[in-house]
């Protein structure tokens, strides 16, 4: 298995930047398809991003094309969120997930991270 460490929440203004890390261990970061959802207080998780085992092809969920841009490091087994222009309703807290295939829902997950609180103020 695989276990996710998510760092780099926070505080911020609307129309500021964060930058999440997600730190993998236990079982080799290429194998997986990573992403990165998100759950608002009140609401269902979110699908946010996924990228691609070699990092080539990336997908988003249409509120954060433009603003958000997910990437990794296989050699440092880190996946990251860029997110940039960020907005009230971006407020939630963020999951990493791990699984062998790609999927745009939660439950196509089996791998995941406490989570990071990301608050954006307006």
């Amino acid at each position: 298995q695989v276990h996710l460490v998510e760092s780099g929440g926070g505080l911020v203004q609307a129309g500021g930047s964060l930058r999440l890390s997600c730190a993998a261990s236990g079982r080799p970061f290429s194998n997986y398809v990573m992403a990165w959802f998100r759950q608002a207080p009140g609401k269902e998780r979110e699908f946010v991003a996924f990228i691609s085992r070699s990092g080539n092809s990336t997908y988003y969920v249409d509120s954060v094309k433009g603003r958000f841009t997910i990437s990794r490091d296989n050699a440092k087994n880190t996946v990251y969120l860029q997110m940039n222009s960020l907005k009230a309703e971006d407020t939630a807290v963020y999951y990493c997930a791990a699984e062998n295939r790609p999927a745009v829902v939660a439950s196509g997950y089996d791998f995941w991270g406490q989570g990071t609180q990301v608050t954006v103020s307006s």
